[in-house]
């Protein structure tokens, strides 16, 4: 197989140049502004090369094509970005709040998507396949080397209940471990366990504060708008170094992105979301209680381990004793197939976040 090599920024391109490189062959250049690299393009070889998304001057596109490099154009009448090199942040998704969140770029993309739900036009499921992908690709380098805990429950839990506030102790707990927490990236829960982490170095009078001025807004029905803007304005009393991960979904677009994650890998396709993110939580996964889609997550992730080999299974923590032993009772299953399949030690039922975290040291 030959050797490729990703171009991530225009000054790479220049270092690799000045380097000594004359042949472009391998080489994936995706989502970068070259109108003004003409000159050094003329001087290397673009044969075997990809420029996928790249802006180019016409003169510039016409010579790389002509000497033999491929070309991935922009898709027209797209609201997005199919070849973006880099996860999504929150300001990026939210820029155009101030209009209210029907006009925020998440908003936009989303009602986009639906319009186009009932069209065969390959472009436009072209357009979603590529973006997915480039999204994958840009999420695979941010989780390299870290160690991720993700954070299931469900997204209606509201900001100004009880389990919201014990979501937030969690993901703050986690982030003091040195976990990178990951959740679904949407509202309820999985907002809860983005804040804490976000929360992880301040003192219990600021998280107080927070938790106070965010259930002014508890849920984003019936307004987005003032959800959104509520966390929006807290952004601001937020550190901003402690990564977190949020992975959602246009699929369920009608729940939007939380602010809280620090980057926000957003995808078309839910199976994909799904999968990917059950498998990026390679330090072990909690559950809080929840409804259908975290009984999902809870038996997706179970078949991984199921058929894993026994050093590669992660921790599986249901946190709501009632919850997942007698209202839904996915515990009595999940350690049936656990005992069958000798992963029964992988997986715990505990009675509250504060078990957590010794759990996932052992």
């Amino acid at each position: 197989m030959g050797r490729f090599l990703e171009v991530d920024s225009v000054e790479q391109l220049e270092r690799l140049a000045s380097s000594g490189a004359r042949s472009m062959s391998g080489w994936r250049l995706q989502d970068l502004d070259l109108r003004g690299s003409g000159a050094l393009l003329r001087r290397l070889d673009p044969a075997g090369a990809l420029f996928l998304g790249c802006d180019l001057t016409a003169q510039d596109e016409e010579s790389l094509r002509g000497r033999g490099g491929l070309l991935f154009p922009d898709i027209p009448g797209v609201p997005f970005d199919p070849y973006r090199s880099r996860l999504y942040s929150p300001a990026e998704l939210y820029q155009g709040l101030e209009g209210g969140y029907d006009r925020t770029v998440d908003a936009r993309v989303y009602a986009w998507s639906r319009r186009m739900a009932s069209s065969r036009d390959v472009a436009f499921t072209l357009a979603q396949a590529l973006h997915d992908h480039a999204v994958d690709d840009a999420l695979q380098e941010y989780v390299a080397g870290r160690r991720i805990v993700g954070v299931m429950g469900g997204h209606d839990l509201r900001r100004d209940s009880a389990g919201y506030g014990e979501a937030v102790r969690l993901g703050r707990a986690l982030a003091g471990q040195g976990y990178v927490v990951a959740t679904g990236g949407g509202p309820g829960a999985m907002e809860a366990a983005n804040l804490g982490a976000a929360l992880h170095g301040v003192g219990a009078g600021v998280l107080e504060g927070v938790l106070t001025r965010l259930a002014r807004a508890p849920h984003f029905r019936p307004s987005a708008d003032a959800w959104a803007r509520t966390a929006y304005d807290e952004l601001g009393r937020v550190p901003a170094d402690a990564p977190s991960l949020g992975i959602p979904t246009w699929f369920y677009g009608h729940e939007p992105p939380n602010l809280f994650a620090t980057r926000i890998a957003k995808y078309f396709r839910n199976a994909l979301r799904e999968d990917t993110l059950l498998n990026v939580c390679t330090a072990g996964i909690v559950f809080l209680p929840g409804s259908a889609g975290t009984v999902q997550e809870i038996f997706q992730d179970a078949c991984e381990n199921y058929y894993a080999e026994p050093t590669a299974r992660t921790p599986m923590v249901l946190v709501g004793r009632r919850h997942w032993a007698e209202q839904l009772p996915a515990w009595p299953l999940l350690t049936a197939m656990g005992r069958e399949r000798g992963f029964a030690s992988s997986v715990w039922l505990v009675d509250n976040w504060e078990e957590v975290s010794g759990i996932l040291a052992q």
